[in-house]
This record gives structure tokens, sequence and C-alpha cells, in this order.
């Protein structure tokens, strides 16, 4: 089993391009975003607490994103590996999933890390909200905390991962394809 985190700040494309990794290499999709907006569209007390929050800025207790996680990993045994997209968020919970896949015996195989300008991410997530539906994508000053809050907490999932070599900066600008292209690369050297 190959797993691999795609990562990088709100807007540098981790969902457009977790899509297209998916149909490549068969990987089974976990975003945590994805799976708390299909609890906020069911209107769960879960959905409806994280709505408040991520309409804030802010983010999801860890304990209640790791069991989504491992609930979603034993949903999918057979799978060839794991695409996680905003996920780790923070160190411990990188700790938490590095215990879980041991558990399972497996682990991360790598971390691609898309490296985006401010400017472009802010310019990506307001036009995103045109065309999502996702209310938290509309103000900037909702999206320029996000950043903070990724800088604060998120950058460091990739130090922490950085210790064990398997951290990769990705070049997030430019097209889809060729984004798309220089992710495969590194995955293909992997795998």
């Amino acid at each position: 089993m190959f797993n691999l985190i795609l990562f990088g700040p709100p807007g540098s494309g981790k969902g457009t391009q977790s899509e297209n990794l998916i149909a490549r290499y068969g990987f089974r999709h976990l975003s945590t975003g994805d799976l708390l907006r299909a609890e906020i569209a069911n209107k769960t007390p879960l959905g409806l607490e994280a709505k408040s929050l991520m309409d804030q800025g802010q983010l999801v207790p860890d304990a209640v994103v790791i069991g989504m996680i491992d609930a979603a990993m034993k949903a999918n045994p057979d799978v060839p590996g794991f695409l996680f997209d905003g996920f780790p968020r923070t160190v411990a919970q990188a700790e938490a999933l590095d215990a879980l896949l041991e558990q399972k015996g497996s682990s991360i195989g790598v971390v691609l890390a898309l490296q985006v300008p401010e400017n472009e991410l802010i310019s990506r997530m307001v036009n995103r909200a045109k065309t999502s539906g996702r209310s938290d994508d509309a103000d900037e000053q909702v999206q320029r905390k996000r950043l903070d809050v990724y800088l604060r907490d998120t950058l460091p999932v990739a130090g922490y991962y950085s210790q064990f070599g398997k951290v990769v900066e990705i070049e997030g600008v430019g097209s889809i394809d060729e984004i798309f292209a220089r992710l495969t690369a590194e995955i293909d050297r992997r795998k």
C-alpha cells in the first residue's frame, strides 16, 4: 500500500490535483474537508458544529478528524493506497496518523507540498466561492485567517515529515497539467 499526503495551504490546488491522482493511480481519496462537508450537507450535529467553526476559519477538533479517517480507512481495506488531502493539519494529527498507519502495517510514502504565493492563494479561494457553494471561501478576511492558521498550525507538519525525508516541494503555479506532471514524477520515483 502506498500512502501519500498532498500538502499545501488552502487554495493551493490540492482538491483539483487529488482528483487527477486518484484517476491515475486508483488511490482512495481521504479529504477531511469532503468528509466534513458531507456531514454539513446532512445537517448532522457534527456537521452543524463543523460549519460554524469552518465559517470562522477555525479547525475541527483532532479527535473528530482522526475518528473519521480511521473509519474511512476501515471501510476501504483493499485500495492500493490512500491520498490524504487537507490532513494532517497539525503535528499532533501527523503523529496520530503515523500511529494509525503503523497499526495497519503501513506508512506515509511521500508528502508532496504544493508551493503557491499568498496573493495567488487568496485570489483562487475567492474565485472558487463563485462556483463551489462553499460559504467559507467568499470572505477574503476569512481566507487570510485560514492562511494564518495554516502557517501557525499546519506548516509545521512539513517540518515533522521532513525529519523522515518524506517532503518534496512542488511548484503549484502553472497549468493543471504542468502541476500534475510534477506530482506524478515524484510519485513514480517512489512507487
